[in-house]
């Protein structure tokens, strides 16, 4: 460290002593001169100022500027611990430890990398961390205070440890890095902090710290201090999920947002209740709406604050590993909400953090997103894209979540993203595509899958651009599954027409074949469909209340066994009747209904068959998985197809080839045969008597589920009923035979066993 020349001294004094220095430790602290050994620190309004230095010798410090005391021990040839011993106004001499006597807790590497883009555990590095050091004197436990903040003018950490104080703490800058570091010792979890940062504008702000693990509950807005004590009890899990194909494994999602779930619910009754539930349903994952920590407490989540932080209103980060550990304890999956496309105008916040654009985009024209009213990162600048590639990581490996489904992908892949001409700016090569974000994306899904074997991401994008699903080597963005938007916006609107009109409407059911295999995808019906005016589900259909349940528990039968993955809303699955609203409960009541209750039973029922037949979902994204008998029945407002794939013991074990679920047993209690499920539905108003179906293969077949068998007035049911295949070729198929199909019904039916 090069000394400070004497004439140069008295105004590096006065910058620190006025909040406006960026090397604190360059005068404050211990340095060796040709006289000794001095130490120099800041104790404004002190009568008396003593060190004590490890050997025990006492020496005095006088006061030289602005509140700064310094003197120096003439003895001393090298550094050593000390403590500083201060007497105010009391009368009482406190002992104290100097945050200027540590070296930096960030390494070289550390910084090259962070500059370089590519610190994959930069949560590791930054942010606050309880740290614990051994010294002659005796161990000493703080907190280092790490942030990024490239031309801001001077950084101080502030908090309840300093009673806020603009000036107590300066932190100094590592070199060219952009990073200001400062140990705090005595400082410990629970400690609520902010940065107090002067920006490039000269203007002084305080701001929550990007990486902080823990953040105030709203509406404060501090960061807290946090260290995990937790351990986890799901080795088996991870081990197992490393060895499975998330992709095409059986993946049937409950969408949850926590906070109306069953509001007043912290993560550890989450824990027993929520887990409870989703294993009685069936679910094989839980997807979670952002639980990132967000300003607006019963908001869906989706401007987030805090990137690393679980939403303190709910427990402790601790607590939310342990509601992750429970749900695979009930071999549950969790995939989190991520929004890496936009963020929260807060201006405590992200939002110029260092007194000009940082994290967002410079230029409102690519920094802005009118949709939304929020910024947009600027994915270019490689400090930021390490921001969000580690965030990523960092859920997946602190919290050992099993994916990430990310949000809004379509506004990060186009520039030209809901504006007009005139209000984005084209690429390098004159066209529309977000190169930075393109870039961005593939980082983020290469590098999960590399590190956490096992997970799955997901694309909301609802547009068709290529690849979404392909993997990166081949150029395509890397994702594992896509949301199928085009068949939940058809699928919706043929459910929106009247049973007499659905003939004219029939391709709306039938068209996402066309492309069922360009990605693979994911059917959701998600918390986008059931709010703003556009209805709750059965009130999406016509007609009465009876044949509205019905047309959905049809519904539902149908998605289940379309081909892929499929998702479903909260409170969607007992047909809650008012739009969801984040403010308030499901209606749960409603499960006092049977009407209701037997729409719940059914999911169940679905869950529970889909997990003993893997033809519902083993070749989810392979043509050989899916055959239509009669895709058009226009008239009849019927469609029929074949769903195989995977192996079946004649004891209904299910064996998938390690192409299984997470609920799926794998054994052998008989002989295996290729399962197969033959889909017969009606959305017609009228009862279908006779029809022929082929079948791929003859002998009896049995009636596995009828939908119509779960209406509330428990109506005469056909499940269970056997048919024997009449060698008659029909649809394309060697055998064929009549059954009964129900108006507003679905049936399926399976080769019958044993």
């Amino acid at each position: 460290m090069t000394p400070i020349p004497d004439s140069a001294l008295p105004g590096a004094l006065w910058a620190i002593a006025h909040g406006r220095g960026s090397q604190p430790h360059d005068v404050l602290g211990q340095h060796l001169e040709d006289d000794g050994l001095r130490v120099r620190v800041r104790r404004p309004l002190a009568t008396r100022v003593r060190v004590r230095f490890e050997d025990g010798v006492v020496t005095d410090l006088a006061h030289e500027q602005d509140g700064i005391f310094s003197g120096v021990r003439a003895d001393a040839t090298r550094t050593m611990d000390y403590r500083v011993l201060v007497t105010w106004e009391d009368g009482l001499e406190h002992v104290q430890d100097d945050p200027y006597r540590f070296v930096p807790t960030l390494g070289e590497m550390d910084l090259h990398l962070i500059n370089e883009g590519r610190h994959e555990q930069l949560w590791g590095v930054l942010g606050a961390h309880v740290r614990e050091y051994e010294g002659p004197i005796g161990a000493v436990t703080g907190v280092s205070f790490a942030v990024w903040a490239p031309r801001a003018k001077a950084v101080h950490v502030i908090g309840d440890f300093n009673g806020w104080d603009e000036l107590a703490h300066p932190m100094r800058t590592l070199g060219a890095s952009g990073v200001w570091e400062l140990f705090v010792p005595d400082v410990g979890p629970g400690a609520v902090y902010k940065f107090a940062v002067r920006g490039a504008d000269d203007v002084l702000r305080h701001k929550a710290d990007p990486m902080a693990r823990l953040a105030e509950t709203a509406p404060a807005t501090g960061s807290v201090v946090t260290s995990s004590t937790y351990t986890w009890d799901d080795e088996a899990w991870l081990t197992a999920r490393a060895t499975r194909d998330a992709q095409v494994g059986r993946m049937s999602i409950y969408e949850v947002h926590l906070g109306s779930w069953r509001p007043g619910l912290s993560y550890r009754e989450m824990a027993e209740e929520l887990v409870a539930y989703v294993r009685e349903q069936g679910f094989t994952h839980v997807e979670l709406m952002p639980v990132m920590d967000h300003p607006y407490p019963p908001s869906w989540g989706y401007h987030v604050t805090s990137y690393f932080a679980p939403n303190s209103r709910f427990g402790s980060p601790d607590d939310f590993r342990h509601l992750v550990d429970a749900l695979h304890g009930a071999g549950i999956g969790v995939i989190l909400d991520w929004v890496p496309g936009h963020f929260a105008t807060d201006e405590w916040a992200l939002v110029r953090f260092d007194g000009l654009p940082l994290y967002e985009h410079p230029d409102p024209r690519r920094g802005w997103q009118p949709d939304w009213g929020s910024y947009v990162f600027d994915f270019g600048r490689p400090e930021v894209r390490n921001f969000l590639v580690a965030n990523a990581l960092y859920w997946l490996e602190e919290f050992h979540v099993d994916g990430l489904r990310v949000d809004g992908v379509a506004s990060m892949l186009y520039l030209d993203y809901s504006r007009e001409d005139g209000e984005w700016i084209p690429n390098v090569h004159g066209g529309r595509e977000n190169l930075e974000a393109i870039e961005l994306l593939q980082e983020v899904n290469a590098t999960a899958y590399r590190r956490s074997p096992g997970i799955i991401t997901v694309a909301e994008e609802s547009t068709a651009w290529p690849g979404v699903t392909r993997p990166t080597h081949e150029g395509g963005l890397g994702f594992g599954l896509k949301w199928n938007m085009g068949w939940m916006n058809d699928a919706l609107r043929y459910l929106g027409e009247d049973p007499i009109n659905r003939a004219h409407h029939h391709t709306l059911l039938t068209f996402a074949m066309m492309y069922a295999y360009a990605e693979h995808y994911l059917l959701p019906i998600s918390h986008d469909e059931v709010v703003h005016g556009k209805g709750s589900m059965p009130y999406k259909i016509p007609g009465d209340d009876g044949d509205r349940f019905a047309t959905l528990r049809a519904f539902y039968a149908y998605q289940w066994a379309f081909p892929g993955k499929h998702l479903v809303f909260m409170g969607t699955e007992f047909a809650q009747t008012s739009e969801w609203a984040d403010g308030r409960s499901l209606e749960w009541h409603l499960l006092d209904h049977p009407a209701h209750r037997r729409v719940q039973e059914l999911v169940r029922e679905l869950n529970s068959f889909a997990a003993r037949h893997p033809a519902m979902w083993a070749l989810d994204h392979r043509p050989e998985g899916f055959r239509w008998l009669d895709a058009d029945d226009a008239a009849g407002n019927t469609v029929s197809f074949v769903r195989t794939g995977g192996t079946i013991s004649t004891g209904g074990t299910v064996g998938t080839g390690g192409a299984g679920s997470a609920s799926g047993s794998v054994g052998s209690a008989g002989p295996e045969v290729e399962d197969v499920v033959v889909v017969v539905v009606n959305f017609g108003g009228s009862d279908r008597h006779r029809l022929r179906i082929g079948l791929p293969r003859g002998g009896t077949w049995r009636v596995a589920l009828d939908t119509s068998g779960f209406d509330a007035a428990s109506s005469p049911s056909q499940a269970g009923t056997e048919l024997t295949a009449q060698e008659r070729p029909w649809h394309d198929q060697p055998f064929s035979v009549e059954v009964d199909a129900p108006r507003l019904g679905a049936i399926y039916l399976v080769p019958a066993r044993g």
